[in-house]
């Protein structure tokens, strides 16, 4: 089978205190969020019994915590602890805190820390599973750490064992660990994407098919009529990856551009949705088992959801996302326009119990109603600028809004009372 779409048509931390499909990681409790865009990577938090409107000044500071170091990358939560990658004397490092109290547990450099005109530092985040962490860094160090104290079990530099070169504004993956497997994207020839073995790095299968050079989303994976399919947008397509051997089953150009590939795919019904901003848009393809192998079909394409970094989340049918700066409610079904509104202005968004929680690069935080109805605002409120853009996404965890900004992460309390 030709690799084709198929169409039709930073020293230690100062803590202070105010008085938390796709492949899921094993043995974490209901309301963490072990990785990049939480549970399954969807960007959906399953809390319940959360704030539906801010007080003026936002919600209260559990704790905060500061020179956790330079980086663009979300966080994880698992268990006790918070995970957050930083750059930290000049070495791309990941941090452990306690969730109660922010207090730093351990930290570990992972490798030489890089930077470019948007700054230096890591723009991952770390992926738990079990007793273990895994952490991509900007010059493509992927290591395999012990989750207790930081010791590493494996390690491996991606770009250089797979024929990879770095990307003009750094590699920006969070590792995919799926069952037995971690997945990352080297952008190597035959080695675009690559599953190693998680248990000791060793490699597993690379894409003989696939060449194309790294993007900077991350990849989810989902059961699709009984094949397991890894999808991630690369420099050059949004791409489907079959999860047991590697093999490349679609590359679809259109929702891609030439400059910065970012969005992570959302993938629901046998469908997946691709976007990407620079003036492309977004499409959601059909997917078709046949033979062990799936075929992807265009179901339509829209000029409404131009993403560039903040990410898609699904909800009861309907996309939320930043369309450039605005953010835009659009039917997944048929990509109808619902609403469109500059909201805190553009940013990230992740989702929980009914509301969109949006983190602006200006450094403002809303709570925004997910309802196709109309834009409904219900708090916002102004974090320190930390001197370069806000991109962290949110996460919701444990009725704890966490913020990231640079070296800062703030806990927040949002549960209902």
């Amino acid at each position: 089978m030709k690799a084709t779409i198929w169409l039709i048509g930073r020293s230690a931390a100062i803590v202070t205190a105010a008085g938390l499909a796709a492949a899921v990681p094993q043995a974490q409790a209901p309301l963490d969020w072990p990785q990049w865009r939480g549970p399954d990577r969807s960007g959906i938090s399953r809390e319940s019994t959360l704030l539906t409107q801010w007080p003026a000044a936002g919600p209260p500071v559990v704790w905060s915590a500061t020179n956790l170091g330079a980086g663009y990358g979300s966080i994880s939560v698992s268990g006790e602890r918070v995970f957050v990658q930083g750059m930290r004397n000049r070495q791309s490092t990941v941090t452990s805190l306690n969730r109660a109290d922010g207090r730093v547990v351990w930290q570990k450099a992972v490798g030489a820390a890089a930077s470019n005109d948007r700054g230096p530092g890591p723009r991952s985040t770390p992926s738990v599973d079990g007793d273990r962490l895994y952490v991509l860094t900007e010059n493509g160090d992927l290591a395999c750490l012990r989750v207790t104290e930081g010791s590493v079990v494996w390690q491996r530099n991606v770009l250089k064992e797979f024929g990879g070169r770095n990307i003009p504004w750094l590699i920006s993956e969070s590792p995919l660990v799926d069952g037995a497997r971690v997945i990352v994207s080297p952008g190597g020839r035959n080695a675009g994407m690559v599953a190693l073995d998680k248990m000791s790095g060793a490699t597993v299968w690379t894409t003989k098919e696939l060449s194309d050079e790294a993007g900077y989303a991350s990849p989810i994976v989902a059961d699709v009529q009984g094949v397991r399919t890894v999808m991630t947008m690369t420099a050059e397509a949004g791409v489907g990856v079959r999860a047991a051997d590697g093999k490349l089953m679609w590359r679809y150009r259109q929702a891609a551009n030439n400059t910065a590939n970012t969005t992570t795919p959302v993938y629901a019904d046998d469908k997946v949705f691709y976007t990407s901003a620079y003036g492309t848009g977004g499409a959601l393809l059909g997917l078709k088992a046949e033979s062990g192998e799936i075929r992807a079909q265009e179901i339509y394409f829209t000029r409404d959801m131009q993403n560039h970094h903040g990410g898609v989340v699904l909800v009861n049918g309907y996309l939320y996302g930043y369309n450039n700066s605005i953010l835009t409610c659009l039917d997944f079904a048929t990509g109808k326009m619902m609403w469109r509104d500059r909201s805190v202005g553009k940013g990230a968004v992740s989702y929980a119990d009914g509301h969109l929680y949006i983190l602006s690069e200006d450094n403002v935080v809303g709570l925004v109603q997910a309802a196709p109805g109309g834009y409904r605002e219900r708090g916002r409120f102004r974090i320190a600028d930390q001197g370069a853009p806000s991109w962290a996404h949110p996460v919701v965890s444990g009725a704890r809004l966490y913020i990231r900004n640079q070296g800062t992460l703030a806990s927040y309390d949002v549960k209902a009372r």
